[in-house]
């Protein structure tokens, strides 16, 4: 909140926000004493913040919250002073009492008063003097937990409530020693988010224009260079000369030329020597303004986990079961607007942990294990992301269970149910609607499962997996950008400008050779890590015109998105970078394929690429058959153009028999698998000549032969038929519709079908 509008706030909206301010105290500090109560600066952080909203309502005139806040305050005093133990029973009626604090600063209605607050102030007095307290009421809890699936409120009455002890005199808790205020905690000043935004692109742009300094001392120095070479030209110019051939007066002017030119060098010098201090110097402050103006979005990655101790707490009193949160790499550092986007998917991943996975403590007693559960999240940083991982040290996940739930609910037949592996199993957990609970309660069964959480990860462009060991819990892996203002990219060039492409997505690099692609199925392929990945055009995709052919191969950028992986060739790799963000003017909508712009250190601009807009748009290009061929520049490198071949032919054996012989001769060879994809590639690509079979699925050879003869570009085209039908009747068939040339299988040996090819087509190269 900025001063003009702390002076414009009305008292109700300042006590609301010390409500929040000391509630989170309160509620951290009562999740330690519950398990501690004796924890001293737990008991003297709880009691002072009570004492700060009782002074706090008092002045407001909440006279509701003033009661509330005394009879906290009352019972945190008598434990501090060792004449109360904490119970659960406490830490309920509390933690209530901050929920009532924290509503009281929005009331439904001016001056509208929770029925629930005087039965509270009763029960805590009661309490706080070690008497039976009277039976409350459920209080709603005030501060909603943002999550995809519904929040549920814990009440009283579904729990049992311990039995009181007399109380017993115990000693004094010591106090620990404590930080003197204002020392080892940093100053918190509540700023807008614009306004960092503002500061954020201003300093980016000022570490861009410092780092056009060095061009500038660059041309300073080809112009001392210069005058250097004009002086020595003068001199060399004065030597040629006769000797009386110059009058005194010309040699005047020459030495007064010579002494210009040797001072203006001088000063050139002198110049250039502030020039290079001033840019390394304002680089460096331009560098730590920006660095500066980059750690005030971050925030520690404990900011996120505020309330969800809480959470787990009330939730694991009202399904009884026991559990305790630890957390590790709580100060890693992360955008402040990843942490607002992960509060949802980490609440919903906590609940799903506390309801699915861990037991009853009757149950884990009986296992072994101790009767309190745990869950374990840990966050840590790697190459820009950050690393989330969340274990649960409960059941796991019954696999046959699951396996019948995906049978059941007809996402699989029961053969094909039995066969799928662990990972494919698990892998049904994140689908839409999946559950598997018969009845809907209020915190399973709805049918908004893990499918919302890899929805949301995914938004931040980052991931989600799953593994579990039955019996001893599951772990989930969660990845994202640790800033949403900075992005870690490669940058490429593509029509001759600059593209990035965030790292996230990139698998790695390669540079490939003309020879590396095949065709398969109507799409470029090439062979990596035991598997083809699909070749894409990028200069095709981002509707670039084509660059100049590369000397050392093609660079090719291996792109992951979830389980899609293609190869996206481009003309050059600039080089890794990282960019700040800077969002495309509104005005624009939705630009396709991209996601954002950026400057590079020289102020060129730079797109941003977004990916998965990319497949679609890939899905569309396949859809039309207008994919084009990434390697034709490739080939023009070899100075002779090499004969095209289109094989079609639905039997693998005999498809890749052709097109292997067809390789050794020479030629540059496509494969299709029936006659609709072989129809597909000879309308996309140039071939110059077609083998085909005659039966296949979805459209025969006959057919392909008769399109092909019908078609004004084709019709030239010459076709060769390789069939196992050798009756006349079928070559005369062939022949009608168009073939050039007739080839039975069953009599046709190597040679025969590479003597054919030369005889309608010639050699491979021409």
């Amino acid at each position: 909140m900025t001063p003009d509008q702390m002076r414009d706030a009305s008292l109700l909206e300042l006590f609301k926000l010390e409500a929040e301010a000391q509630t989170q105290v309160l509620n951290s500090g009562l999740m330690v004493l519950e398990r501690d109560p004796r924890h001293a600066s737990s008991l003297e952080a709880c009691m002072r913040a009570a004492h700060s909203l009782k002074g706090a309502a008092r002045i407001v005139g909440l006279d509701a919250g003033v009661k509330v806040a005394h009879v906290m305050e009352d019972c945190l005093v008598e434990a501090q002073e060792g004449r109360l133990l904490l119970s659960p029973e406490h830490i309920d009626a509390l933690l209530q009492g901050a929920d009532i604090l924290l509503g009281l600063g929005t009331p439904l209605q001016p001056g509208a008063v929770d029925p629930g607050i005087d039965a509270l102030v009763a029960r805590l007095g009661a309490l706080a003097r070690g008497l039976p307290a009277p039976s409350a009421a459920p209080v709603q809890a005030s501060t909603p937990v943002a999550e995809p699936a519904a929040a549920i409120a814990p009440s009283e009455s579904s729990v049992k409530a311990p039995v009181v002890e007399p109380p017993v005199a115990l000693p004094p808790a010591k106090p620990e020693p404590s930080e003197p205020a204002g020392e080892g905690r940093a100053r918190i000043l509540r700023v807008s988010a614009e306004r960092l935004d503002h500061l954020l692109d201003i300093s980016s742009k000022s570490l861009v224009e410092f780092q056009r300094i060095k061009p500038l001392g660059d041309s300073l120095q080809r112009l001392k260079r210069l005058q250097a070479t004009a002086r020595r030209a003068l001199d060399m110019a004065r030597e040629a000369l006769p000797k009386g051939a110059v009058d005194a007066q010309a040699e005047a002017m020459l030495q007064e030329t010579r002494q210009a030119l040797g001072e203006c060098q001088q000063l050139l010098v002198q110049h250039m020597t502030d020039l290079d201090d001033f840019g390394w110097q304002g680089g460096q402050r331009a560098q730590s303004l920006y660095d500066a103006a980059l750690a005030s979005r971050m925030r520690p990655f404990a900011d996120v986990l505020a309330g969800q101790e809480r959470m787990l707490r009330d939730l694991s009193r009202s399904l009884g079961k026991q559990v305790r949160l630890v957390v590790e790499g709580e100060s890693s550092q992360v955008d402040r607007d990843v942490l607002e986007r992960l509060e949802a998917p980490l609440t919903h991943l906590l609940r799903n942990a506390l309801d699915h996975g861990i037991e009853t403590p009757e149950r884990r007693l009986a296992q072994g294990k101790p009767a309190e559960g745990q869950i374990l999240i840990r966050a840590r940083h790697h190459a820009g992301m950050l690393l989330l991982e969340l274990r649960d040290d409960g059941g796991g996940v019954d696999l046959e269970k699951l396996r019948q739930a995906v049978i059941s609910r007809g996402f699989a037949t029961e053969q094909t149910g039995q066969q799928l592996t662990e990972d494919e199993l698990l892998a049904f957990l994140f689908l839409p609607g999946f559950s598997m609970r018969d009845q809907v309660t209020e915190v399973s069964g709805r049918g908004v499962g893990l499918d919302a959480v890899q929805h949301m990860v995914r938004q931040l462009r980052g991931g989600v997996r799953m593994q579990q060991r039955h019996g001893k819990g599951s772990t989930f892996h969660l990845e994202v950008p640790l800033t949403l203002s900075v992005v870690r990219s490669l940058v490429v060039e593509v029509g001759g400008e600059a593209y990035a492409l965030p790292l996230a997505h990139i698998e790695r690099m390669t540079r490939l050779q003309a020879e590396d692609i095949v065709q398969l199925e109507g799409r470029q392929h090439f062979w990596s890590e035991g598997q083809h990945v699909g070749l894409i055009a990028a200069s095709q995709i981002l509707q670039r015109p084509e660059g100049k052919p590369s000397d050392n191969g093609i660079p090719v950028v291996l792109i992951r998105d979830r389980d899609s992986l293609f190869g996206l060739v481009v003309e050059r790799f600039i080089g890794e970078r990282t960019l700040v963000v800077m969002p495309l003017d509104a005005r624009l909508g939705k630009v396709q394929d991209v996601s954002a712009g950026a400057l590079l250190d020289d102020g060129t601009p730079v797109l941003i690429l977004d990916v998965e807009d990319m497949l679609h748009s890939v899905a569309k290009l396949l859809g039309s058959g207008r994919l084009e061929r990434v390697d034709r520049n490739a080939r023009q490198l070899s100075g002779s153009k090499r004969k095209r071949v289109l094989v079609v032919d639905d039997s693998l054996t005999v498809r890749e028999l052709e097109r292997k012989l067809l390789l050794s001769r020479g030629y540059d060879v496509a494969v299709a698998v029936d006659g609709m994809d072989g129809w597909n590639a000879l309308r996309a690509e140039h071939f110059d000549l077609l083998i085909t079979d005659i039966d296949m699925p979805r459209m025969d050879g006959i057919e392909l032969v008769t399109l092909v003869r019908r078609d004004s570009r084709l019709q030239s085209l010459p076709v060769m038929v390789v069939s196992y039908k050798d009756r006349e009747e079928d070559r005369r068939r062939g022949l009608d519709a168009g073939a050039d040339y007739y080839l039975a299988k069953a009599s046709f040996h190597d040679e025969a079908l590479l003597d054919a090819v030369v005889d309608l087509v010639g050699e491979p190269h021409e």
